[in-house]
């Protein structure tokens, strides 16, 4: 059965390009990004290492710890990075899990069902605090990952997680959003003391509560 929305990221222990990671241990408290790609040493996915590399310190102030997989074993990782390094100018600190048996890609269903078996989908997972998947985001193998909409979308579901809001369509950090249904009109000031703006009785918008 396929993950959804809100259930509990499976756990894991398995070696890695850093070594023995168990999947908990290493998020501890925060938040995470778990990624997978089909294989090492293909280009799409070398270019998307790379500018999430690029981002470590974007991840790191947003208490975002990365973790990439592929079913490739973990001396392959550390030599690919190499040529990662090389090619897009980086240095890539975040582990890349090694799932040679293809028990994670299983768990997490990143194995597709009209391609090689040793191939896993493209697929993303924000995980929360709590261990619970947040976001679950499947690409083609021809189109490359935006990783700055990972980094919007970890903004937005920090903001939602702790205040009464919602963010709209194209919102960026720091401009206004949504103030949730189930908040009363009425009790918006109290809530929200910056003020708000009703556009129609269900569209209500306030400043970012935590700017």
């Amino acid at each position: 059965m396929s993950l959804r929305l809100g259930d509990k990221a499976p756990d894991f222990t398995a070696d890695s390009s850093v070594g023995e990671i168990n999947l908990y241990e290493y998020l501890g408290d925060g938040w995470g990004v778990l990624f997978s790609h089909p294989a090492d040493y293909t280009p799409v996915c070398t270019t998307e290492l790379g500018r999430t590399a690029a981002l470590q310190d974007e991840f790191a102030k947003r208490n975002v710890k990365v973790l990439a997989l592929s079913v490739d074993s973990a001396d392959s990782h550390r030599s690919w990075i190499k040529d990662i390094n090389e090619t897009q100018g980086v240095d890539v600190q975040f582990p890349i899990i090694a799932d040679e048996d293809r028990k994670i890609a299983e768990a997490y269903d990143m194995i597709h069902p009209n391609a090689s078996v040793n191939a896993t989908v493209r697929s993303l997972f924000i995980i929360g605090p709590d261990k619970t998947i947040k976001l679950i985001i499947t690409y083609p193998a021809s189109t490359g990952r935006n990783f700055v909409e990972i980094l919007r979308v970890i903004d937005s579901l920090q903001l939602t997680a702790y205040h009464s809001v919602a963010t709209p369509a194209d919102w960026k950090d720091g401009e206004d959003v949504v103030v949730v249904p189930a908040i009363k009109t009425e009790d918006i000031p109290a809530k929200f003391p910056k003020g708000f703006r009703e556009v129609k009785p269900y569209l209500r918008l306030t400043p970012q509560p935590n700017k």
